[in-house]
């Protein structure tokens, strides 16, 4: 890790202190260009939003997707304080942002957390392959 990127890493994590001060979950993130400059900050808002996809790894994504064309989020680093959950993860994937570096990973996290975190709910499937298929079939092409 360069000096640059543990400098933008701490500020994701002062983020996420702030989060905490301000009565929300300590999250908090940040994309920065290929030089470190900081294009936009953002902490976890799911209490005061009253919104459980309110992290700041979701909103950045969708900042960068509305905002940087895709050759320019292709060279863009999201800094952010915890390993991205699943939800995140598919946001940041179809932004098109080209990295992301985290300070706590989600095992950490979830050791941190009172019985460990969150229960998975159970999905069945795939089923009705052909009907599913034929609402999709060539969309992509």
């Amino acid at each position: 890790m360069t000096a640059d990127e543990e400098r933008l890493l701490r500020r994701a994590i002062e983020l996420a202190a702030n989060a905490r001060a301000a009565g929300e979950a300590p999250f908090g993130s940040l994309l920065a260009d290929a030089g470190g400059r900081i294009l936009a900050e953002e902490h976890n808002t799911v209490l005061s939003d009253g919104d459980i996809s309110a992290h700041p790894e979701l909103k950045l994504a969708r900042w960068a997707a509305r905002h940087l064309p895709a050759d320019v989020a292709a060279g863009v680093t999201m800094y952010t304080s915890c390993q991205p959950c699943g939800m995140c993860t598919g946001a940041i994937e179809r932004s098109g942002l080209g990295r992301v570096v985290y300070a706590l990973s989600g095992e950490q996290l979830g050791a941190l957390k009172p019985g460990g975190g969150f229960t998975p709910v159970p999905q069945e499937g795939p089923l009705l392959y052909a009907e599913a298929r034929a609402a999709v079939d060539g969309y992509y092409t």
